[in-house]
Order: structure tokens, then C-alpha cells, then sequence
């Protein structure tokens, strides 16, 4: 009996063990995203230090809505159904409520549904939503004053004002987000002065029916509807400087994820606003700040959709947070918007979120309310955490080779973080080795702006010392040219004056003259045979390898590939040859039913000798493009969109000489002829979809009598 209690005991104590550490085991993964949107693991930032309950604070909360942690390092949690403010201490210990109080008539109050909580350096801002009003009192709890629902002509007649988040700024203005206001940000001083609205968001077609359903239906029907709630914004914070962030998540979440990696504002779930109401928020990271990046749309998913931001909150040294609520997740960015980390998880084990409503900073610890489950819980920020915020003091602070330091500690850690080889770039770059922070910004995918600026310098230190070889290279280029063409035009004229068979030379240096004179050109293609088919197989040959060199000879700046993403010879013989046979093909197809007089090899030499245009300036950009910035790309642009122009001119001429066409009738049959393009392959995809479905049934059924057999 002794040793069966014994043998009890043991495994109840290993129960517990084990439950004790699943439950202080955390299954949330910190992560941030590559340029092409892979999801890159990374060391935590911030770990889980305390879950905050009931029994830790000493007190039940029943519905928090909002955290605020105020300057003197107390906790103010806004307890709507409890219709309370509940103040904790540093070490997150009840210390009191603000639930009833005497208001300035001398009359007892008491909060309705308050939903959000402010704290200065002076006063408690409390939003009392349901009564319309914003209410002051000083951090003893004491009341000072309320500051009633605003009047002005700006407010349509009968437009109901519910008070939902607030934040002050340094000279005691009131920005206050109203859940049924859509005219932005109410600005307000604390006597109840009115001054505007700031902020306006554009609303899209998702946005504007919720206000149209809002409008028409009672109050009644807002009152009782506790969960849906259709506004601009939905919160607010402000930060030293006076910056302000909202939310949103009114926005259609289509409209939202389409714009994941717009720089534009206009549709962003967070802003930051100047005084002004201009948003100001720099988003110079791969992707927009708007929570999650690839999202799943499936019905089968179990989250669906774009990212809904309910709270921002700012943090050290330019750093900023967003809560993601569907997923109960944190996106940390830095100043200029790039992902710092992501982490969190929706869940009931330690470190996951039931339902996230709100984030904000104490010190080296983020907090997260979970206003399920009524509790909040306390990450602290990690070793990894505390060099990368270092780094980033640093570099604010202008110590780039401390911060350069800070990066390459951060890179031992985690060397696909792309924003430490950013900052190393960026400290290279600042003392002058721009090659190698040329190396550190590609190595981060990053081309458009510091990788652009390091070319840059690099390009000017090398044109003052070479300053005079620079016309140089353009007279011999022009002079060059103009050899060539002059040549050919020799070669040309003393070809067409010899009988029989041209030379190889002869076929080829006839496609210049074609360039400038298509009509009569490709009439003595045709009736002369100035050109064969082993020319155009020539052409078509050194089309191929054009556009291979423009694959892998391309500057950086321009397309943005290292060399591991070169592409193959293969995929540039299959971008030229299939579309050359596809036209090819489809082209004598049609033109045999419309009494074209042009034959296949015809056709097909037309179509090459047409291509010429392509190889004469695709290499010149192609060259161009690593001596060029991005500011100057529309010279690289020009050249291949005239390269492209010229040679369907060319290929429209040819076609309507060769088949002895009119210009209506040769429009016609090229239209046709794209269009018996696309019949060709779809024919074709359909066809390899029945040859697998075929080889597949034989191989099942084989597979099948193998096992019988």
C-alpha cells in the first residue's frame, strides 16, 4: 500500500512538473520579414517576464479596454463593464480605483463604459464614452474637471460623439478619437476649447458603408451593439516630440494588403500626424507598416486576411509598436519603418493573447492587455533586444562606429536580420569606403537608396579623376557607329549590284539597311533573297544571347539581383524562340486562309531579320544601366521602349510586304495573328495537362496490377 502512494506521489509530482513547464513555455516565434516577403526566424527581442492576473495585481478586472503606463512608471488599466480606472504601482500591485467621484456641480458621478485612459505629467485623461465626455483628475486620483462634448458648425446636425482613446500633447492639447466621428481627429484644449479636426482618413467602400449603416440606425441599436464599431480611427498615442499615432481598422482589408508595400499613407492602418494632420510616418522598409505581410485568404485558414491594428505605442530611441488584434500579435518598427521583430500568438499559454487590446512601453518591458481573459502580460526586453537598441541610439546619436560594432553583434545572433546590414552600410558609407558599403547594402537587398547614394559617390570620385575620358568614350561610341553603319552601307550597295548568292556578311550587315529602309528592304528580302534562313537563324541566335547578357549584366541598381539569381540561358531561349515560333506559326496559319503570299521560312526569316532593333539597343542600356542611378533610369528605359517600338514597326512592315497586304488588311491579320498566338497556347497547356492526366492514369493503374499481380 506504502510503496503504491509512493509510486503516486512520484508521478503526481511529475505531472506537475511537466504541466509547470508547458505552461511557462511560450509557443509565439520572433520573426521579420526578407525583401521577397520570406518569413525570417530571429532570436527574441523581448521574452515573457510576468503574466499579471487577478492574484498578482490584487484585484478583478472584468472587461479591460486599455493600458497606459504614465510617467511617474504607474500601470492605468481603463476597466469598461467595471466602469473604472484602475491604478497599479511600479511593480504592478493594486494601489487604487477611480470609480465614483463628486464632479464640479458637487454632484456624485461615475463613469459609463469608459474605453480609454491618458496620463501627463499632471493629469489622468479618462475617455467616458457613453457619457460623452472626456474626464480630468490628478494622479492622486482627485477629480480637476470634465471637459464635455464639443460644439461647432463642423459637427453635422444630430452626429453622436462617444470619446473612445485620447492623447495629450506638451502644450495641453486634446487629440481625441471619437468612434462615430469619420472628420478625423477631434483637437480640443482642456477648457473645451474647439479647434478642429486634423487628420481625415479617406474612406474606402468598406469604410463608407459602415458609416451609411451607422447613420441610419438608432441609437438603440449602437447602444446594444457592444463589438461592432465603425470608425476612422480606433486609438491614439503621441510621443516626445509631439508626433501622433492612430489606427485604423475601417479599412477594406483588401484595400489594405494591396497596399502592403505602397510608401503612400492613403489606405495605412497607422499614421503618424504632425500638428497639422499630415502624416508623416516614413515607410522606407521592404513592406509597408501594416501588421502581417503574406496573409492567407483561404476559407480553410484559420485566421483569414489583412492584420487588424487596434494600438500603437512608442517606444525608446524612434522605435514603434503596433498590435495586431486578430492575431494577437506585436510589430516593432523603427523610425524609418522598417521590422525590427514580430512575435506573439493567439492562445491560452504563457506569453500568448487571448484577445489583444492594447500595447504600451514601461521602461525596458513591453505590456500587452488581454481583455479576455482580463489580465496583462509583461515582456522584458532581452540581451538581443538590448544590443539592437543600442545600435539604434547609436546611430541616432551619430556614434557610427559604435553602432557599426552594435550591427555586427546583432549579425552573430542572427545574420539574416537585413537592417543590421543596412546600419553597417550606412557607417561604411559615412567613412567613405562606399564599396564595401556597397556590399553590406546588397547583401540586405537594398538598392533603391543607400546602395544608389554609395554608386553614386563613387561614380563622381571617378569621373573627377577621369573627367576627360568620358567625352572621349562617347565621340569613339558615336564615331563607331557611324563606321559601322557606314560599312554596312558599302557592303550593302555592292552586294545588291552582284548576282547570286550573298555572303554571310552580306545577309547580316543587310539587316541595317532594313532600319532605315523597311519597306523596300524586306520587298528585296523577299524578291532578292538578300537574306536566308541561316541569317535569321544567326539573329534570332544573337537575340537570345541579348537578352541572356541583359539578365546577368544588368546593374544591381536596376534590377536588383545578386548573382545567384541570375537567370539561365535556358529561360532566355525560351523568352525569344518560343514567342518568335509562336507568331511564326500562328502568323502562316491565318495568312494561308486570307490569300497571304508569304511562305513559312518567309515568314520566319521576316521575324528575325525584325529582331535587329532589340540587339542594337538592349546592349547599350544594358552597358548604360552600370554607370546609371535610379534617377537617371528613364535613359535606360528609352533605349529598350525604342528598341521594342522599332522592332514591331519593323515586324508590322515586313509582314505586309511579304504577304502583299494593305495596311488595313496587315492590321487586321496581326491582330489575328496575337490573337491565334493565345488559342496556340492554350491548345498547348491543355495538352500537356491531358498527356500528365494520361501518364498518370497509366502509371496508377500499372502500379495497381504490380500489387495484384
Amino acid at each position: 500500500m506504502k510503496r503504491t502512494l509512493r509510486i503516486a506521489t512520484v508521478l503526481m509530482l511529475l505531472v506537475m512538473m511537466l504541466t509547470t513547464a508547458v505552461s511557462a513555455s511560450s509557443s509565439y516565434a520572433t520573426y521579420t520579414y526578407s525583401s521577397d516577403g520570406f518569413v525570417l526566424e530571429s532570436p527574441d527581442a523581448y521574452s515573457v517576464d510576468t503574466v499579471v492576473d487577478a492574484t498578482y495585481m490584487g484585484v478583478q478586472l472584468a472587461k479591460p479596454t486599455d493600458i497606459e503606463v504614465g510617467p511617474d512608471g504607474r500601470v492605468y488599466i481603463a476597466d469598461a463593464d467595471a466602469n473604472s480606472i484602475v491604478i497599479l504601482d511600479n511593480y504592478y500591485k493594486y494601489q487604487y480605483s477611480i470609480t465614483n467621484f463628486v464632479n464640479e456641480h458637487g454632484v456624485p458621478d461615475s463613469f459609463q463604459n469608459p474605453q480609454g485612459v491618458f496620463v501627463s505629467k499632471d493629469f489622468i485623461y479618462v475617455c467616458d464614452t457613453d457619457n460623452s465626455r472626456i474626464v480630468m483628475f490628478d494622479l492622486d486620483g482627485n477629480f480637476k474637471k470634465t471637459v464635455a462634448q464639443p460644439t461647432s458648425n463642423l459637427f453635422e446636425e444630430g452626429a453622436i460623439y462617444r470619446p473612445v482613446a485620447i492623447a495629450v500633447d506638451a502644450y495641453g492639447r486634446m487629440f481625441i478619437v471619437s468612434s462615430t466621428t469619420y472628420q478625423g481627429i477631434i483637437v480640443m484644449g482642456d477648457d473645451g476649447s474647439f479647434f478642429g479636426f486634423i487628420g481625415a482618413q479617406k474612406v474606402t467602400a468598406s469604410g463608407a458603408m459602415d458609416w451609411l449603416w451607422n447613420a441610419l440606425r438608432s441609437s438603440a441599436d449602437t447602444s446594444n451593439e457592444d463589438e461592432y464599431v465603425s470608425r476612422e480611427y480606433n486609438n491614439i498615442t503621441i510621443d516626445s516630440e509631439n508626433f501622433i499615432y492612430v489606427t485604423t481598422s475601417t479599412i477594406d482589408e483588401d484595400v489594405q494588403q494591396a497596399n502592403i508595400s505602397s510608401s503612400s499613407g492613403e489606405y495605412a492602418p497607422v499614421k503618424k500626424l504632425n500638428a497639422a494632420g499630415s502624416d508623416v510616418l516614413r515607410r522606407n522598409g521592404f513592406f509597408a507598416p501594416s501588421g502581417e505581410v503574406h496573409v492567407s485568404t483561404s476559407q480553410t485558414a484559420t485566421i483569414q486576411g489583412a492584420s487588424t491594428i487596434v494600438d500603437a505605442a512608442v517606444g525608446p530611441e524612434g522605435t514603434w509598436t503596433i498590435a495586431d488584434q486578430k492575431r494577437s500579435k506585436v510589430f516593432t518598427y523603427d523610425a524609418e519603418g522598417n521590422l525590427l521583430f514580430a512575435f506573439g500568438d493567439l492562445g491560452n499559454m504563457r506569453g500568448n493573447i487571448t484577445r489583444l487590446a492594447g500595447v504600451t512601453y514601461n521602461g525596458d518591458s513591453m505590456l500587452l492587455l488581454d481583455s479576455s481573459n482580463a489580465t496583462f502580460t509583461v515582456f522584458r526586453r532581452t540581451e538581443y533586444g538590448d544590443i539592437l537598441l543600442n545600435a539604434i541610439r547609436n546611430q541616432n546619436l551619430r556614434n557610427y562606429g559604435s553602432a557599426e560594432d552594435d550591427w555586427k553583434e546583432i549579425l552573430k545572433r542572427n545574420n539574416n536580420f537585413d537592417v543590421a546590414y543596412i546600419g553597417i552600410g550606412k557607417a561604411l558609407a559615412r567613412d567613405g569606403e562606399y564599396r564595401e558599403a556597397m556590399t553590406y547594402f546588397k547583401a540586405s537587398h537594398e538598392k533603391e537608396g543607400n546602395y544608389a547614394d554609395a554608386f553614386h559617390e563613387i561614380r563622381k570620385e571617378w569621373a573627377s579623376k577621369y573627367f576627360i575620358v568620358i567625352p572621349i568614350v562617347a565621340v569613339v561610341a558615336l564615331l563607331g557607329i557611324a563606321a559601322l553603319f557606314g560599312y554596312a552601307g558599302r557592303v550593302n550597295r555592292r552586294a545588291a549590284l552582284r548576282v547570286g548568292t550573298k555572303t554571310i556578311k552580306e545577309e547580316l550587315l543587310y539587316s541595317l539597311h532594313l532600319l532605315l529602309h523597311p519597306f523596300d528592304g524586306f520587298w528585296d528580302l523577299k524578291h532578292e533573297k538578300r537574306g536566308s534562313l541561316r541569317s535569321a537563324f544567326i539573329i534570332l541566335l544573337l537575340t537570345v544571347l541579348t537578352f541572356f547578357y541583359q539578365s546577368i549584366g544588368t546593374s544591381y541598381v536596376f534590377d536588383g539581383k545578386s548573382v545567384e539569381d541570375y537567370g539561365s540561358i535556358y529561360s532566355s531561349i525560351l523568352s525569344v524562340v518560343v514567342p518568335v515560333v509562336l507568331w511564326v506559326v500562328a502568323n502562316w496559319c491565318l495568312t494561308t486562309l486570307m490569300n497571304g503570299e508569304g511562305k513559312f521560312s518567309e515568314i520566319f526569316t521576316t521575324t528575325c531579320y525584325s529582331l535587329t532593333p532589340l540587339i542594337l539597343f538592349v546592349i547599350p542600356s544594358v552597358l548604360l544601366s552600370n554607370v546609371l542611378v535610379p534617377s537617371e533610369a528613364g535613359i535606360v528605359t528609352l533605349l529598350t521602349s525604342v528598341g521594342w517600338v522599332w522592332t514591331g514597326l519593323l515586324l508590322f512592315t515586313g509582314m505586309m510586304q511579304v504577304h502583299g497586304y494593305t495596311f488595313g488588311k496587315n492590321f487586321i491579320a496581326c491582330l489575328l495573328t496575337i490573337v491565334g498566338m493565345l488559342i496556340i497556347m492554350f491548345l498547348a497547356i491543355l495538352f500537356s495537362t491531358l498527356m500528365v492526366k494520361i501518364v498518370s492514369l497509366i502509371s496508377n493503374v500499372w502500379i495497381e496490377i504490380s500489387y495484384r499481380v
